[in-house]
């Protein structure tokens, strides 16, 4: 059976190493790869933020495209960006898009770090209305 599968990316090495798992054990299913560009509110269109922020999406879509090749695997990809907040972004593509799974690292934050900053996995995991693998 073919499940679509949700691997969100932000670029940091938890992320890949999801990115790779999903690559590995879902080699038979869709990767969705969704990354999320977070504006910073007011400053996002006066400073330049909005060009950087396309020319990251489109840095982590190539790298995506060269993780697979590295596999040499044919996985069925595709690469979406969304602008808003992630967790938001994340949830509502979910259940916009016909997700049966997600595959999310974690950024290991503990003690003051994940109260002050929150944790987008913490809060997929709680709320997302599919299975979700943290790696």
């Amino acid at each position: 059976m073919n499940n679509r599968v949700l691997v969100p990316v932000d670029g940091s090495e938890n992320a890949w190493k999801a990115f790779e798992f999903a690559i590995n054990e879902h080699n038979d299913d869709t990767l969705v790869v969704l990354y999320v560009v977070n504006p910073l509110e007011g400053e996002y269109e006066l400073t330049g933020a909005k060009k950087r922020a396309k020319k990251r999406s489109k840095q982590i879509e190539q790298e995506v495209h060269d993780r697979v090749a590295e596999h040499n695997n044919s996985v069925d990809l595709q690469y979406v960006t969304r602008e808003g907040r992630p967790q938001e972004e994340i949830l509502a593509y979910i259940d916009e898009s016909n997700i049966d799974q997600v595959v999310i690292g974690t950024r290991g934050l503990s003690g003051i770090k994940r109260i002050l900053m929150g944790s987008v996995t913490e809060t997929i995991v709680r709320k997302a209305s599919v299975p979700v693998n943290v790696i």
